[in-house]
């Protein structure tokens, strides 16, 4: 295990009616903007639960950050913020809006051009506070310090993380998620898995409770995952994955190990080019990337069948293949596709997407650094 230093310091607000505690986590004399969705917290009751608790601040509103947010829409709500002189920002929603509303806190106060945040990987050295009241849990965005973005007239999706980033309070209400759309809640449970996988299945040793507890959420989420597509209004169901979400992003388990991401980095030139879902992206690369690098992670994969899919009979590359199996199969239960023709994408595009990646200079994936573009373009190739 390497060395490594952690410090996360998001303070959680966990269970039924824990909106309220928002009351005490923001200054009563901040002025306060509150960033969201599509206005799916109207309709649910959320906003409503946070205007109460904000009953004494000042409060202006920017809603309509999409999914995958863009760079777009998310310098109008810089530009209001700074025409409002707000000191304070509170993201209502999921993995996205959270994102989104951590660049708008790092944009807010940046000289130059807001962009470079994400282009040129430009330091951040202070950023306007925020908190947030999580309604899908998903990225674990809610308390780590990183955020991707998208630039539509480019088709640039890009991330950036800083510590100045990390929201200061997490609201965790399952409540929240009871109406959340089949999709969204697969996307979620799916996007917590790759979260894990993409720090647990590397190649290091002397990790132990890193591997456990990597596990445990692994199982967590092959158990109770389906759960929420056929119980939504299931409190319990509901508060386990919202914990395992957070649990998968938090920073905990990447500490002093290997860390692979070329799912995501892979992934997200999916979602620049054709708009799918982030967690689709990943169910598509990941079976993928494991059949590919197979050599390299072998002892892992087998490690993973054995642990957690019972995959102990069989040659190595048998098992090897069972576990990918299996893997496919989770996501396919959750609804999820896991080829690009499932979604119209085409041999003929493989090109288009390496460019993409060489581009954006992902052209040494992987926790070797040793993901090329030939081998990017094998997995994208498998995943046909």
């Amino acid at each position: 295990m390497d060395n490594f230093s952690f410090h996360n310091p998001t303070r959680l607000h966990f269970g039924k009616g824990q909106i309220a505690a928002v009351t005490a986590e923001i200054p009563e004399n901040a002025r306060v903007l509150i960033t969201y969705g599509g206005g799916s917290i109207k309709r649910n009751g959320t906003l409503e639960q946070v205007l109460a608790a904000l009953k004494k601040h000042t409060v202006l509103q920017f809603g309509g950050i999409e999914p995958n947010p863009t760079y777009e829409t998310l310098m109008k709500a810089v530009e209001l913020a700074r025409k409002e002189q707000i000191d304070f920002l509170l993201a209502v929603g999921g993995g996205s809006v959270i994102d989104g509303t951590k660049f708008i806190a790092a944009a807010i106060p940046f000289e130059g051009d807001p962009w470079q945040i994400l282009s040129e990987r430009a330091a951040v050295t202070r950023a306007i506070p925020a908190g947030n009241v999580l309604t899908l849990p998903a990225t674990g965005s809610e308390s780590n310090a990183a955020a991707v973005v998208t630039r539509r007239e480019t088709s640039d999706k890009l991330s950036f993380i800083s510590p100045e980033v990390y929201p200061q309070f997490a609201i965790l209400d399952p409540e929240t998620t009871y109406s959340l759309p089949v999709s969204q809640s697969a996307n979620g449970v799916v996007d917590a898995f790759v979260h894990v996988m993409e720090q647990y299945l590397t190649v290091r040793e002397g990790a132990q409770v890193q591997d456990r507890y990597a596990e445990g959420l692994l199982l967590t989420l092959i158990e109770e995952g389906p759960k929420v597509l056929s119980q939504p209004d299931n409190y319990d169901v509901r508060a386990t994955i919202m914990w395992t979400a957070n649990q998968a992003l938090n920073g905990l388990i990447g500490r002093g190990v290997a860390q692979d991401w070329s799912t995501h980095m892979i992934g997200h030139e999916l979602t620049a080019l054709y708009g799918l879902d982030h967690a689709k992206t990943l169910a598509i690369i990941l079976p993928s990337v494991m059949d590919v690098m197979r050599k390299q992670k072998a002892d892992k994969i087998l490690q993973y069948g054995q642990r957690i899919w019972g995959i102990s009979s069989g040659s190595d590359q048998e098992r090897i293949d069972a576990a990918i199996e299996k893997t496919r199969d989770f996501f396919e239960q959750m609804g999820i596709k896991t080829r690009l023709a499932d979604y119209g994408i085409g041999a003929d595009e493989v090109v288009k997407l390496i460019d993409q990646l060489k581009r954006h200079n992902m052209i040494a994936l992987g926790e070797k650094q040793n993901i090329t573009l030939e081998l990017s373009e094998s997995i994208l190739r498998k995943a046909l």
